[in-house]
């Protein structure tokens, strides 16, 4: 397994993975020392998601091979259908899943995504507008929605 440490713009920002995919996205609420040489199987998702930063990428295209119950992959599959610029409900996304009850089980995967950014996570929101929690906290789910959508948040419900 590989790691590197990057800078973004909310903080550094751990990567792991290796040739079967990568398996965790993390920001860090500490400094860190940056990779100097980010290993081959990091190095598409560390330009991806400058890209993504730069505003410039809005759909990422890696090898992702997060590690969760299948239930969590299932969360976590349907998290990359959110749409760039958009957001979906808690209730609305355990709908799509099938099950209105599983919206606590739904949410508690959503908070376990190991792949920050890249799985959006950051797109799901209380029914009634409000951010709700988020691991990498709420001040950076407040940046990413406006990031990819400077003018207005336009919802998916």
């Amino acid at each position: 397994m590989e790691t590197c440490i990057i800078n973004t713009p909310l903080g550094y920002t751990k990567i792991v993975g290796d040739l079967d995919g990568i398996t965790e996205v993390t920001v860090l609420n500490s400094e860190e020392k940056i990779t100097d040489i980010i290993p081959d199987e990091l190095e598409d998702c560390v330009v991806q998601l400058n890209e993504y930063f730069e505003g410039t990428r809005e759909q990422f295209d890696l090898k992702l091979n997060p590690q969760g119950t299948d239930f969590q992959k299932k969360v976590w599959d349907k998290l990359l259908e959110i749409p760039y610029g958009k957001t979906i409900s808690y209730l609305e996304l355990s709908k799509q899943l099938g099950d209105v009850k599983a919206i606590r089980a739904v949410a508690n995967a959503n908070g376990k995504n190991p792949l920050w950014i890249i799985v959006p996570c950051h797109r799901v929101i209380g029914t009634d507008g409000s951010l709700t929690g988020y691991a990498g906290g709420i001040h950076r789910k407040q940046w990413l929605l406006d990031h990819e959508n400077p003018f207005k948040q336009q919802s998916l419900f």
